[in-house]
């Protein structure tokens, strides 16, 4: 294993990291709530009375994040080796894995292991194992 120096970014990383953990930790202190994505944007399709605001304002930060990020520091190109296909096809993978393990990478990975809840701990276990085995099953059993 190398590592590419040049794409090498451990301090925006770690701010990246503590930028993260500093909103988790705010939203369970101040509203009570855990910051799982998936339970966020999924409690705006069912349009609960006095819980729309906080959720619209975490999304749009979400999205405005790298525009802001844009200013001050160029934002990294983005390139996709997968076509459309594939990508409907994981998206609606990680979506019905997300409702099956009743929470995302988010909810469980940061927010849960945090809380140390055991349920979080599988959980995360579970997709590391699969990310795993996918990463090493796409990249030397296939291709």
């Amino acid at each position: 294993m190398t590592i590419d120096w040049v794409n090498f970014t451990p301090w925006a990383s770690l701010a990246g990291g503590v930028l993260i953990g500093l909103a988790a930790a705010l939203l369970v202190l101040f509203n009570g709530r855990i910051a799982g994505i998936s339970g966020i944007l999924g409690g705006l399709l069912r349009w609960p009375k006095g819980d729309l605001a906080w959720r619209v304002a975490f999304l749009i930060g979400l999205i405005a994040a790298p525009g802001v990020y844009g200013l001050y520091a160029p934002l990294p190109a983005v390139h996709v080796d997968a076509g459309t296909a594939t990508l409907v096809v994981a998206g609606l993978l990680v979506g019905l894995g997300t409702r099956y393990g009743a929470g995302c990478t988010s909810g469980h990975g940061v927010c849960g292991l945090s809380r140390l809840s055991l349920r979080s701990l599988v959980a995360t276990g579970a997709f590391m194992t699969a990310g795993f085995a996918t990463v090493f099953i796409v990249r030397h059993l296939i291709g």
